[in-house]
């Protein structure tokens, strides 16, 4: 039965496609909604976050004219359990995916790391009964197209976002090995099932940079249905390493900096300069004022980034990998001329919170299935909410654990590490371990975050 609610609202749509009628243009009130994510970049990278080196004109803009928020959190603290926490609602001590391995069942294929070597590695994919934003959306009645990265298939042909929710696919998946390698200048590329060459980079040539191809892509799905509702989502790999791009012209001029730390800038501007693209196509095409574009990052930088010299993390403790706040306190950016305000809010909100939100402000019914957020989408629009009343939760099954709840921060990075506490409202760079002043904090929020997961058969933990 549920899954008949789930489908019904898609078969009306395409029965009254098939009689011939065209869906409504999107609206000031009802907008097509592009959700920008970039791959590893810092907290402190942009220069509206406060980045004194690093370029971004154009999502500094999308952030002087819209609402910036200094206290949003990814979903994890790496690629693939954040990303299902935004698909899905769920936190990850719910969701389908809670780390980039899974430690049983799954599916087992090749990882080829930054220098080209390959090890056999396991993991999860995202099932067809897994409810995405792609599937809500596609239910609302709006064309849905995922393009570049997806990182929720594992080793499923048959789990890409195309059989996951979404109209269309651009992109590359971990089952499909050589669609993302090389990394930046591919020469295979997945359209929906079918693997394509990009000639111009065949023999290892760089000549098509991948953030290009990607924002072409996007640029042509929003050509092509303007006339149309649509949510499109555009995962960018930058700045995720290897740091590979040719024209670092932007920095040539700091002597002092090394060709790594130009790289990794120039791949964020690079990423910057694109979204300018597609804003342009937005405003060629009458769509700005009727569309809602998100701008945010899967979690915080890797340790391979230049932290210190770009100050990608912003002083926060930690990064990619881990659950203090450098790893999973994230930029986060919303725009829509005329409806969102130019303002900044400090509301805790986080990935699962996407789920609802994205379906009120495509008129849609909530999500039948659970979900770990809220709908945040007055935050959107200038109106106050209270968001910082419940707990927000994140895992690594039996190696790190994380709430944060009514100012306080317990986190553990570590296996079998006790946990540590922080009155994250005053030190929110998590200088100050005050867990054996509280013990009895301590043991409440322990008890609080067993309460908010589950046991997954693909993370199973000693003692469950």
């Amino acid at each position: 039965m549920k899954q008949l609610l789930l489908t019904l609202p898609t078969l009306l749509a395409q029965q009254a496609l098939a009689a011939g009628d065209t869906p409504a243009e999107a609206t000031a009130e009802r907008p097509n909604i592009i959700f920008i994510l970039a791959d590893d970049m810092g907290y402190g990278d942009l220069a509206c976050y406060g980045n004194p080196y690093i370029q971004t004109p154009n999502i500094d803009r999308l952030a002087r004219t819209g609402t910036s928020f200094t206290q949003a959190y990814a979903g994890s603290g790496i690629s693939s359990p954040s990303r299902c926490s935004l698909m899905t609602g769920l936190n990850s001590g719910h969701s389908r995916i809670r780390d980039n391995q899974c430690y049983a069942g799954g599916r087992t294929g090749l990882k080829i790391n930054t220098k080209g070597d390959t090890t056999i590695v396991r993991r999860a994919n995202l099932l067809a009964e897994d409810v995405t934003l792609g599937t809500v959306l596609s239910q609302a009645g709006y064309r849905t197209c995922l393009v570049n990265k997806w990182h929720l298939d594992g080793y499923d042909p048959q789990a890409a976002p195309n059989h996951r929710g979404f109209d269309e696919f651009y992109g590359w998946t971990i089952s499909t090995v050589h669609s993302n390698a090389p990394y930046y200048y591919p020469y295979y590329r997945l359209h929906g099932d079918s693997l394509v060459n990009i000639s111009e980079n065949a023999n290892d040539a760089h000549v098509r940079h991948n953030t290009e191809i990607s924002t072409d892509d996007a640029i042509a799905f929003i050509h092509r249905n303007r006339h149309r509702p649509f949510f499109l989502f555009l995962g960018y790999d930058a700045p995720h390493e290897p740091y590979n791009i040719d024209d670092t012209s932007w920095y040539d001029d700091r002597g002092e900096w090394s060709a790594n730390t130009k790289r990794y800038a120039a791949l964020v501007t690079h990423m910057d300069h694109h979204i300018g693209r597609l804003l342009a196509t937005l405003d060629a095409l009458h769509l700005r004022d009727n569309t809602l574009v998100i701008f945010a990052s899967d979690n915080g930088a890797a340790v391979m980034a230049p932290l210190k010299d770009l100050n990608s993390g912003a002083g926060l403790k930690g990064r990619k990998g881990q659950l203090y706040e450098g790893g999973i306190r994230v930029p986060l950016i919303v725009n829509q001329p005329g409806r969102v305000p130019a303002r900044q809010v400090s509301n805790l909100v986080y990935f699962p919170d996407f789920m609802p939100t994205l379906a009120a402000i495509a008129h849609h019914p909530a999500p039948s299935t659970p979900t770990d957020g809220i709908d945040i989408s007055p935050l959107f629009f200038g109106h106050d909410i209270d968001t910082d009343s419940r707990p927000l939760y994140w895992e690594f099954p039996g190696k790190q654990r994380a709430i944060r709840y009514q100012g306080w921060k317990c986190v553990t990075v570590k296996k079998g590490a006790p946990l540590e506490l922080y009155r994250i409202t005053d030190d929110p760079m998590e200088r100050h371990n005050i867990a054996a002043d509280h013990p009895d904090i301590v043991q409440r929020l322990d008890s609080l975050m067993w309460q908010l997961r589950s046991p997954s058969p693909n993370y199973p933990i000693e003692g469950e």
